[in-house]
């Protein structure tokens, strides 16, 4: 799918709607070394922090996906189409550690314009991104308890604010 760039300002969606029923696709690494990993992301928010646009996901320590938060600069968000639907469902529920699931899939990664972390062929929404800020939450700082359920592994998600270097639609 052939997208256009546009402006940062000019960037609207239905978030709640996109992150809640149509997920996003966060994909982290390097595409030119081959090492990356996807995951199905449909908890986040976009904004304005230290005076950039930025959007904000989360990853827990078990992810696959985890290890290369950790370790490269850049990710990808990419949204798709719904009749997409089963190839991101693979992605969310199948591990990178076990075996090829991009391949599974069906969906081509390729290579962004401004970031090492790849997108998809396939998205009609692509968000590049590189890290400004992380941090693990802390369940002493909930101030809901209804978050705690959340987590009856006790596996708290690590926080990840991307500056939105640009968008393609």
């Amino acid at each position: 799918m052939l997208l256009n760039k546009i402006e940062i300002q000019d960037f609207a969606i239905k978030v709640y709607d996109q992150w809640v029923n149509k997920w996003f696709v966060l994909t982290c690494g390097d595409y030119n070394e081959g090492e990356y990993n996807s995951m199905i992301v449909a908890w986040g928010s976009f904004g304005v922090m230290w005076k950039k646009p930025f959007v904000q996901v989360v990853v827990r320590p078990t992810r696959y996906t985890f290890e290369f938060m950790e370790s490269y600069d850049t990710f990808t968000l990419c949204g798709f189409a719904s009749n997409y639907r089963k190839a991101m469902q693979i992605l969310g529920t199948r591990s990178g550690r076990d075996g090829d699931k991009i391949a599974a899939s069906g969906l081509t990664p390729i290579a962004s314009q401004f970031v090492a972390a790849p997108a998809y062929k396939e998205a009609k929404l692509i968000i590049e991104c590189k890290k400004i800020y992380s941090d693990s939450l802390n369940p002493a700082n909930f101030n809901d308890p209804d978050i705690e359920k959340c987590y009856p592994a006790q596996d708290y998600h690590k926080v990840y604010f991307g500056e939105i270097l640009a968008v393609f639609k």
